[in-house]
């Protein structure tokens, strides 16, 4: 049992409502266009988390080879830091993950188009492979992406624009250059997730030689940039709602603006451990955040 909990708690639970985002955003909006699938949506959603769940236990894994999680480490102490999972348990976990992605990932385009075998249902296989690639090497291996400071545009395509406009276009069979306003929003956002991980982490992160963005750039300037974050994904919202808002309605969202306002004047004043609580604010911020601007755009 007390194994169990180790691995539960590699799955990193408290990340998923940020990973369901850009999905519960893209099936409202095909919703609004007469288009939604249950189906579709149910095997959307296993597909995200499955894939979110890969990159956390790759990350840890990654990190632990790296050295990366150490004593110096601001976060919770993870499972492979304390010596109750191997490598090898992880490997078996990646394993699992990679698999239970490809399965999903594979009937969501069988149940969308019907066949594997056409142009868009094999765009999308190669999309969902990509994402399987991703996730691992974020930190595994010595070409990770994550330690030369690329993890943020990477989140910003996979859980932003790919999640958001990829089940949008799964369930409609086309697509409209104004999806991706609010798919930025959801990557942008997702990307300040990622981003106050990194300022919490920077000192430990900097000696480890994980050179993240916030390391080349320093604390002050990541806080700058994260405000630009949350301001721009904000704007994207906004503007696709000045296109096709019909009533007040439409704007509902708009409700929640002082919880964003109050989180970034939480990222100025705080530093180090104190910013582990404004992962999981903007986290459930953003998972809050689709679901009223999702809501907003069928009533």
């Amino acid at each position: 049992m007390s194994k169990l909990k180790y691995y539960i708690k590699s799955l990193r639970l408290r990340t998923l409502p940020l990973s369901i985002s850009g999905i519960l955003a893209g099936s409202f909006l095909a919703y609004s266009s007469g288009h939604f699938n249950i189906g579709i949506f149910v095997l959307a959603m296993f597909t995200t988390v499955f894939l979110q769940i890969l990159s956390n236990v790759s990350n840890e894994y990654g990190d632990a080879q790296n050295g990366a999680d150490n004593a110096g480490r601001v976060g919770p102490i993870r499972s492979l830091q304390s010596g109750v999972l191997s490598l090898k348990d992880f490997r078996k976990m990646i394993i699992l993950f990679v698999s239970l992605s490809m399965i999903s990932g594979a009937l969501l385009v069988w149940f969308s188009f019907d066949t594997f075998f056409c142009l868009e249902g094999l765009i999308m296989l190669f999309l969902g492979a990509l994402a399987i690639v991703a996730a691992i090497k974020y930190t595994v291996g010595e070409n990770n992406y994550g330690y030369k400071g690329l993890g943020d545009i990477a989140v910003f395509i996979f859980f932003g624009l790919a999640s958001t406009a990829g089940v949008y276009f799964l369930a409609t069979h086309s697509i409209e250059l104004a999806i991706f306003l609010p798919a930025s929003g959801i990557g942008l956002l997702s990307v300040g997730v990622l981003n106050v991980n990194n300022i919490r982490d920077r000192q430990n992160d900097k000696a480890s030689g994980k050179n993240t963005l916030v390391v080349k750039i320093g604390e002050k300037k990541a806080k700058l940039y994260h405000f630009s974050l949350v301001v721009v994904a904000w704007l994207c919202f906004i503007c696709y709602s000045i296109f096709h808002a019909n009533n007040l309605w439409n704007w509902m969202y708009l409700l929640i603006l002082p919880l964003f306002v109050t989180h970034l004047l939480a990222i100025f004043r705080f530093s180090g451990h104190k910013l582990d609580v404004q992962l999981r604010n903007l986290s459930l911020m953003t998972l809050l955040l689709s679901i009223l601007f999702g809501i907003s755009q069928i009533i």
